[in-house]
């Protein structure tokens, strides 16, 4: 039976149920009385969001500006600029650093390598379309694939161990990719036998990355952009369309910003923003229309992610807007380095194809640990699924060693007009999802009851469902 209890502090939950012993942890305990404290809790935690903000800080470039016109670059859509790119990137590198400035045109080009102190900058109505011909991504460079590290084609925008580097302006990067360019590889590269598993079996051997080669006829898509071992990274105001794979994708970065970036995209893993163990990013002000996750911040697959040991940490997020996709905010699936200290604030998501808002996906193959996750003044009109989910049976289920864990999410102030249900939370009885803390909150059209499989310590505060007040703390 549950009861009606107030408002809640969660120092004071804790110091309750651990003077009370089992018995204070069954379902519906009372809980003490303490709103202010509950208050001073919600500042406690934004607390540490403050101190995260104000260690990201976006790059600073030289008044240098190279045209890349000047070095041989025709805005016809149909020329190769790609040497032109690259003259104009080293030239500005060489010197000290700048901006490299696309003008008024279409840039038909390969893929662009930034170096330090440089920012490639799109004027209004400036489009770089990247090349169809999979051979321009040649010859093979250091990234990582779905969480694993590799040889494999260049990403078409990508920097490795640069430090200052921007992507900047009002203009288009088209990556030219559809039903007939790069999206039918997926069908290719995940087949049985291809390069997908081989990939992954390569990394559970512990196969060196030097020789794990993959490249022509591998059919493993590029991402769109990524800086890769990178520090102090911006990408601000493009537009970004029709990506083979992922759109943004920084991995083992340090101080990143992004900024009031369009995603537009509805091809197979077109994920919006994917940081994978990244430490202090920043995205604001961006809007996602994609055709999976919008932002899935991830840390790396199974051993791979496990031998870099490297977790996503120190995330902002705020006012953006998610229009379609699996997840509005997805930790995983990638994830065995680990996830913590993710805040979510002021987003807007909308869509019946829209998937769910706050997503946690993992399973015993991938593991890790994910806490500290916070969301506050999110306004959903209506999401497919549910409003939070989290699935300890992603994919592989409960087939591995690596047992993962989930624990301490404060949701605040979150509305939804529309969903199947409020909360889908499924653990495992050796690990329950731990300490979920939902307040003032309303969860409005919700069709079926919350689905809640190992959970232990779900306080609700002042939550309305379809109208009804629930005050409550749940352990199953």
């Amino acid at each position: 039976m549950t009861r009606v209890v107030s408002p809640l502090d969660r120092r004071a939950f804790l110091q309750a149920a651990g003077a009370a012993g089992a018995g204070a942890l069954a379902f519906g305990a009372a809980l003490p009385e303490r709103a202010d404290a509950a208050r001073a809790d919600e500042a406690d935690l934004w607390r540490e969001a403050d101190g995260i903000l104000r260690r990201i800080t976006p790059p600073v470039f030289p008044a240098r500006i190279v045209d890349v016109t000047e070095h041989g670059a025709r805005p016809d859509g149909v020329f190769d600029s790609s040497r032109a790119f690259r003259a104009a990137i080293d030239a500005c590198h060489a010197a000290g650093g700048g901006r490299v400035v696309v003008p008024k045109g279409r840039f038909l080009t390969g893929p662009i390598v930034l170096r330090s102190k440089v920012e490639l900058h799109l004027a209004d109505e400036a489009v770089i379309a990247f090349s169809r011909d999979p051979r321009a991504y040649l010859p093979v460079v250091l990234t990582r694939w779905e969480g694993v590290e590799l040889m494999n084609y260049s990403p078409f925008i990508y920097a490795f161990e640069q430090t200052d580097i921007a992507i900047t302006g009002t203009g288009t990067l088209d990556g030219q990719a559809n039903d007939e360019f790069w999206w039918p590889w997926r069908t290719r590269s995940n087949a049985s036998s291809g390069a997908r598993a081989r990939l992954q079996s390569m990394a559970a051997r512990g196969v060196p990355v030097a020789e794990r080669v993959f490249g022509e006829d591998s059919y493993l898509r590029p991402n769109f952009i990524q800086p890769y071992r990178c520090t102090n990274v911006l990408i601000e105001g493009v537009t970004i369309i029709d990506s083979p794979m992922w759109e943004m994708h920084p991995a083992l970065c340090t101080n990143v910003t992004i900024r009031g970036v369009t995603v537009r995209s509805h091809g197979p893993n077109n994920d919006g923003c994917d940081p994978e163990s990244c430490r202090d990013v920043l995205i604001e002000r961006c809007t996602f229309d994609t055709g999976d996750d919008c932002i899935a911040l991830k840390s790396g697959r199974n051993e791979d992610g496990r031998r870099l040991h490297t977790p996503i940490e120190n995330v902002i997020i705020r006012d953006c807007e998610m229009r379609d996709g699996h997840g509005g905010v997805t930790i995983g699936s990638e994830i065995s380095g680990g996830a913590r200290n993710i805040f979510v604030e002021r987003c807007r998501m909308d869509s019946p194809r829209l998937d769910r808002a706050l997503r946690f996906k993992t399973n015993a193959e991938r593991g890790g640990v994910i806490e500290r996750v916070a969301m506050r003044d999110v306004t959903i009109g209506q999401v497919a699924e549910a409003v939070v989910s989290a699935d300890f049976y992603y994919e592989e289920g409960d087939t591995g060693a690596f047992t993962p864990v989930l624990r301490d999410v404060d949701i605040r102030r979150v509305t939804s007009t529309k969903s199947r249900y409020a909360l889908l939370l499924k653990g495992y009885a050796r690990s329950p999802i731990g300490d979920v803390h939902v307040s003032d909150c309303t969860f409005d059209g919700v069709q079926s009851p919350d689905v809640l499989e190992h959970v232990r310590d779900l306080v609700l505060s002042n939550v309305r469902v379809n109208g009804q007040l629930r005050n409550e703390r749940t352990s199953r």
